[in-house]
């Protein structure tokens, strides 16, 4: 009777082995530095930081915080894993040398800031081009979501506070560049504030905006081709007569809360005015309607051409109905100065809104799922470096990943992709990572890492 060993193989295991890369899949971002430029750029940024007879880079230290987050890792110290692989990441810093760096850049405060931002500003403006017909700003327009995200702290920390959540943490705002359906999306600010910052602060709305305008292109950091949209939050007049100020003449799109004047109009609407919104797909949706009331409630202390169009729906099952919702359909309201488009193709693409969530999730799964230091400038170096992850992970796919594969999100991406294994062979001058043909996505690696070794150099 033989005997039962298990539903796995019994192997032996022991140290000691050689040329086996761990994570070899992060080559991907490795090459997408390299390819974008963003090695040099923030080299040349935080020149200013780096000490006479300094061993290390301070923008190769900064830089290597970005593929750890982007692994999973969610504190200083996980830039230990990029240290064990000198093959593929070159020399990495010690741990004592990335804390003082940290703390250098927070003690330039605004100044570091700046220097990070404007070397990302720089990258973005030159990964666009050659994304090509892949870019966000493809046809000429380009859309960036802001929303608030609370990030929870479970010790005292600088400016952690009570939140309207009842929790405790800080309340950071976010804004993103929206990829459309083809792809995913890629941060534009991150700006932090204490856990008790109002949810509809009209300057805190106003310098995101700002913070994620000087990322765009500068073409397109005015003008009606660029789109702000944000929830109910933004619906503030300072925010919406700071968009619509002379010279500046962005678009935008932004949530509005039903108070008892945009009811009243509601109340009035004919019924042969409400027409059908449409899904996602493009296609009328049942039990949705959308009506323009801009010549209803009194407007006249709001930006000029703002139109305010309301749409209600039957709630899904379960849904907590609101006091101002009409004969048990939910009632939502938003702002736009868009002029042109039918109701239900404005009120989609407001909608549309809601894949900022996404990003956000993304963002809690690559580092912002807690701030790791203590002082308010220690962490917001933190949110740049986790800006720059999400770069990398944006930026990658727009750069070497076509059609599903483009869309997968981070988690997907590491488990398919950064995780593989590889053996790394060394033949003269040469280094070669040789993936397992056995691993379900090593075409998928290949074929990416083709396609960015195909783009040109950055200058």
């Amino acid at each position: 009777m033989s005997k039962p060993i298990g539903f796995y193989p019994r192997v032996r295991v022991g140290g000691g082995g050689r040329g086996v890369v761990g994570q070899a899949g992060a080559v991907l971002l490795v090459e997408t530095v390299r390819t974008s430029g963003l090695d040099g750029a923030i080299s040349a940024a935080l020149a200013p930081w780096r000490k006479p007879r300094a061993v290390h880079d301070p923008g190769k230290i900064l830089l290597d915080l970005a593929p750890a987050v982007t692994l999973g890792g969610d504190c200083l110290a996980d830039v230990g894993m990029l240290r064990a692989e000198p093959g593929v990441f070159g020399p990495v810093a010690s741990d004592p040398t990335v804390s003082r760096l940290i703390d250098t850049l927070a003690a330039g405060g605004p100044k570091a800031l700046a220097a990070i931002r404007g070397a990302r500003s720089e990258v973005r403006t030159r990964v666009w081009e050659l994304a090509g017909a892949s870019s966000p700003a493809a046809n000429g327009q380009v859309v960036a979501d802001i929303d608030g995200v609370l990030v929870l702290a479970h010790s005292e920390k600088h400016d952690a506070t009570a939140t309207w959540k009842k929790t405790f943490g800080h309340h950071p705002l976010v804004a993103f560049v929206d990829h459309g359906q083809a792809g995913s999306g890629e941060p534009a600010a991150a700006l932090l504030r204490p856990g008790n910052a109002g949810s509809t602060t009209a300057s805190d709305h106003i310098a995101t905006t700002q913070l994620a305008l000087a990322q765009l292109p500068k073409r397109l950091r005015r003008g009606r081709q660029t789109l702000i949209r944000t929830d109910s939050a933004g619906g503030t007049h300072a925010f919406l007569d700071w968009l619509s100020r002379p010279g500046r003449w962005l678009s935008y799109s932004v949530g509005m809360t039903i108070t008892d004047a945009i009811h009243q109009a509601v109340l009035k609407i004919p019924r042969q005015a409400w027409t059908p919104a449409y899904d996602v797909g493009g296609t009328e949706r049942p039990g949705a309607w959308i009506a323009e009331i801009t010549d209803m409630p009194d407007l006249f202390t709001w930006p000029k051409g703002m139109r305010l169009i309301v749409r209600k729906e039957r709630p899904h099952p379960g849904a907590q109905l609101r006091f101002t919702d009409l004969d048990g359909l939910r009632l939502t309201c938003f702002a736009t100065n868009t002029t042109d488009g039918q109701l239900a193709d404005l009120e989609l693409r407001h909608r549309r809104r809601a894949r900022c969530e996404n990003r956000i999730r993304n963002a809690r799964d690559t580092g912002l799922r807690n701030l790791p230091l203590h002082d308010t400038a220690q962490n917001q170096i933190w949110l740049e470096i986790i800006s720059l992850a999400l770069d990398l992970l944006a930026w990658m796919p727009m750069l070497a990943l076509t059609a599903e594969t483009r869309r997968w999100e981070p988690k997907k991406l590491r488990l398919r992709l950064f995780s593989a294994a590889a053996h790394l062979i060394h033949t003269g001058r040469r280094h070669r990572l040789q993936l397992p043909d056995r691993w379900p996505w090593t075409h998928v690696i290949t074929h990416a890492i083709h396609r960015l070794q195909s783009l040109p150099n950055p200058d």
